[in-house]
């Protein structure tokens, strides 16, 4: 899948057999072009069966602005909801930034990993939240 409104942007999808499916961004990650990120995840998720994991490789993310950050966390809810383990691969600094100064970090870290467990899902099968870490005053 190739987005065509913003030459700057790029996607590229795969789904492979052993139920992994993976996004490519190349890019400026913004109002644009947030529609076409959630598009494709949504595409990969509604597979039936959904995948068991989706990667967003964001090595080549350029720009990520407060639209791109909600399409991430719209992604990640749709994916939670699936049993999809999100992972956000190669994250650039400029996304880890916008993801620290949001305190939205905690939501895309790798933590369960090794149980095979989705992040977030012990705090709702427990009916709590994650407590974000404390802001300065």
């Amino acid at each position: 899948m190739t987005a065509d409104r913003n030459d700057a942007f790029d996607l590229v999808t795969t789904l492979d057999r052993s139920g992994v499916a993976r996004i490519r961004l190349a890019g400026e990650l913004d109002w644009e072009t947030a529609d076409d990120l959630t598009a494709a995840a949504r595409s990969c998720l509604s597979a039936d069966p959904p995948p068991r994991r989706l990667h967003l490789d964001c090595a080549g993310l350029t720009l990520c602005d407060s639209l791109g950050l909600a399409a991430l966390l719209m992604i990640r809810r749709k994916a939670d909801e699936k049993g999809t383990r999100l992972h956000l691969d190669n994250r650039p600094v400029l996304l880890d930034r916008i993801l620290e100064l949001t305190c939205t970090d905690h939501l895309f870290s790798d933590t369960g990993e090794a149980d095979g467990q989705v992040p977030g899902a012990a705090e709702q099968a427990a009916g709590t939240r994650p407590v974000p870490p404390p802001q300065n005053p």
